[in-house]
């Protein structure tokens, strides 16, 4: 990545956050042409929230059980 693309992106980043906060302030947004056109290219959708069941939350905290075990034996092998 060139310095040029890494500007590009950071002038991109500037507009969208520029964009976000006129959004916030109830003003009208007025973007350049330039991030108009990678803002409308990029439409990120709503996210869903993720729901983990019973059972899912069960076996994450047994792995992670599982794992803190194995690092305090490791730890007491040293």
């Amino acid at each position: 990545m060139g310095i040029s693309e890494i500007v590009e992106q950071i002038d991109r980043e500037i507009a969208q956050l520029q964009q976000a906060r006129a959004l916030l302030a109830g003003k009208s947004a007025s973007t350049p042409k330039k991030a108009a056109a990678v803002s409308s290219a990029k439409k990120p959708g709503k996210k869903k929230k993720r729901n983990l069941t019973p059972e899912g939350r069960k076996r994450i905290a047994e792995a992670v059980r599982r794992r803190w075990a194995e690092q305090k034996k490791a730890a007491g092998q040293k």
